[in-house]
């Protein structure tokens, strides 16, 4: 399941540097792009910090980040 999740952050962060590419080159587009790069990106690498933390607290706080990460990507 782990090592699941690993793989699908990673595709995850390479579908959104892709869509992020093909936004309107307009300052809307640089703006939301930009944001939407940092957090998608960030969901898959906070979540193998999260995989190294050294207790169970540690792992919910890190845990935590990547939810709230992957909240700021979704839409609608």
């Amino acid at each position: 399941m782990k090592n699941d999740l690993k793989g699908r952050t990673k595709k995850f962060a390479i579908d959104i540097i892709r869509f992020v590419r093909i936004l309107p080159k307009s300052d809307e587009g640089y703006i939301l792009g930009k944001q939407l790069l940092r957090s998608g990106t960030s969901v898959g690498a906070n979540y193998r910090a999260a995989c190294k933390a050294k207790s169970t607290a540690d792992f919910i706080n890190k845990i935590t980040i990547v939810e709230e990460e992957a909240d700021e990507v979704v839409i609608g």
